[in-house]
């Protein structure tokens, strides 16, 4: 897909989860009580996290009170060095577990098994009982918490969101729950979205948002659970096979905004260049199989991350091929505007609606990428790695699916060209999928995503 209607972001966030406590390395649940405290692990994972956003100037930055976070943000901010402070906020304290305080996860196995379960499968479910005797739903009760953060910070910034341009960032450094929770109600998701999303400790998401020309508002995922500014530049790997979704290199109709879809364009210098970067970036990560689109700028990319991994064989497949434009390919927005102006503007507005002249729709690559998708996955064994480059709306396709997202809310994702995604099954092939971490481009030279847009 290449140009998309490039988000004219007003309002950037970027969450950060606080650093290794002392009750996260002993596997203690924390919740809500001030009990454990900030390691020294934690204190140099937030400094690491300030010195890898010195790029960027926070408006203002927030956090939860309890001292894992305030600690966090407070050490964060000070390797930055823009001096800004944090101002503490209750709505970003982390989801209430009252009876299971201070207890490990041994602990809560042995002690309250079918609790343990429902928390572990079916978290919005699960209902306590406080001292005072109150029974109470922990997950909704956060969802309602996240809401009433979001509904204050929001209006705060109205003016900025309001604006053409980047206006405002704002840090926000909490827990584990609570920023999963902030990011399903920034995308319009229910609670039985929060087992698809990952967030280590001092991870960094970065989400984008705008105003639609109708009113409301836009929301971008740029990046999720970003931890390679840490000790290695992946998430720590869960059991079950794990996925790794690249898109490809930069080609000149990226750069030129064209419309490529199924022309095979390759990639052009710049593109080899991060083709070249992710291949570093994965260099140290075992792989055991590889799948491309039958196309020559994923295939490039693949070989060039390959040549770290000699001996994995490259399989192209036509089910991962980018969507066909049909009469758009090879055309700029301003001159499909021309020819098709209501089809344009729906595309903008309603891109699950779009029948491509000659072309396809959404749902047909969602159906064929998914198809593709599924059959790799259940082709692993649990101890396997799988590459996969393909393409911008294909990866997003993939993407909203994992997420419980659909074909309407693919402007919700970005992918950069040379940005890698990591999706694990920590229940084997047939488990449900996790999101581990989504578009990272650190390797390709910053926190934030300046790859080229292209179009789409």
């Amino acid at each position: 897909m290449d140009p998309i209607p490039q988000v004219a972001v007003s309002l950037r966030l970027v969450l950060v989860r606080h650093g290794l406590s002392s009750f996260n390395l002993e596997d203690r649940i924390q919740g809500r009580d001030d009990l454990s405290s900030l390691t020294d692990t934690g204190r140099e994972q937030a400094r690491s996290c300030g010195l890898n956003l010195q790029e960027v100037s926070f408006t203002t930055a927030l956090s939860s009170p309890l001292s894992r976070a305030r600690h966090t943000a407070e050490e964060l901010l000070a390797a930055q060095g823009h001096g800004v402070k944090a101002n503490l906020d209750d709505d970003l304290l982390e989801i209430d577990l009252e009876p299971w305080r201070g207890w490990t996860l041994s602990e809560l196995v042995q002690r309250a098994p079918e609790l343990a379960a429902v928390w572990r499968h079916r978290p919005a479910e699960l209902e306590l009982e406080r001292a005072d005797g109150r029974r109470y739903r922990p997950l909704p009760e956060l969802m309602e918490q996240a809401a009433r953060f979001l509904d204050r910070l929001i209006s705060q910034h109205g003016e900025e969101i309001d604006a053409p341009l980047v206006a405002a960032t704002v840090l926000v450094v909490g827990h584990n729950a609570i920023l999963r929770v902030l990011m399903l109600q920034l995308l319009g998701m229910g609670v039985e979205g929060f087992r698809r999303i990952r967030l280590d400790n001092a991870s960094i998401s970065v989400f984008n948002l705008s105003r639609r020309a109708d009113g409301s508002l836009e929301v971008q995922i740029e990046s999720l659970n970003g931890t390679s500014h840490l000790d290695a530049p992946l998430p720590r790997r869960t059991a079950g096979p794990r996925l790794l979704l690249v898109r490809h290199g930069e080609t000149d109709w990226n750069r030129q905004g064209r419309f490529q879809g199924q022309i095979d364009i390759p990639l052009n210098d710049r593109g080899l260049e991060q083709a070249q970067a992710a291949a570093e970036f994965l260099a140290s990560t075992p792989i055991q199989r590889a799948y491309t689109s039958a196309m020559a700028r994923p295939r490039q990319t693949a070989e060039a991350i390959l040549a770290c991994h000699p001996n994995v064989p490259l399989v192209s497949t036509r089910g991962l091929r980018e969507i066909g434009h049909g009469h758009w390919e090879g055309r700029l927005e301003s001159e499909i505007a021309t020819d098709w102006p209501e089809l344009l503007a729906a595309w903008k507005r309603a891109p699950e609606t779009v029948q491509m002249p000659e072309g396809e729709n959404l749902q047909q690559v969602w159906d064929r990428s998914l198809e593709t998708w599924q059959r790799i996955v259940g082709s692993l064994d649990n101890d396997e790695t799988a590459l996969v480059v393909a393409h911008d709306a294909v990866n997003k396709t993939l993407i909203c699916n994992l997420l419980g997202l659909e074909p309407r809310h693919i402007w919700a994702v970005k992918q950069g060209n040379g940005g890698v995604t990591v999706i694990d099954y920590p229940n084997g092939a047939e488990g449900p999928a996790v999101v581990t971490s989504m578009n990272l481009t650190r390797h390709l030279g910053g926190v934030l995503d300046r790859t080229a847009a292209g179009a789409l």
